[in-house]
């Protein structure tokens, strides 16, 4: 039962520290330019869920969670630089 407690608050503060670092990139990397496509917001909403889940399966020993948020990271990661990419393109930078 301890163990478990532990291991709960542990992830407890692996999403919170994931989420917070997810909106303080987010608030910096905005300023005067357009505001963000929706690949983009996309592609960090499951880049931030992929490494939750990813420390998750690190938290619980669970070697499939580990590989699937690890994948899930890789195509957030994937899909935010095609955004970055396409706003870039309508900007004409």
């Amino acid at each position: 039962m301890q163990r478990k407690k532990i291991e709960f608050t542990q992830l407890a503060v692996v999403i919170a520290l994931t989420f917070c670092t997810v909106g303080v990139y987010a608030q910096k990397s905005q300023g005067p330019a357009a505001p963000m496509n929706k690949d983009q917001v996309d592609g960090r909403a499951g880049e931030a869920e992929g490494k939750a889940k990813e420390a998750t399966g690190v938290i619980l020993d669970d070697k499939n969670m580990q590989t699937e948020g690890n994948v899930q990271k890789n195509v957030g990661k994937a899909q935010k630089g095609y955004g970055d990419l396409k706003q870039d393109i309508e900007q004409g930078k």
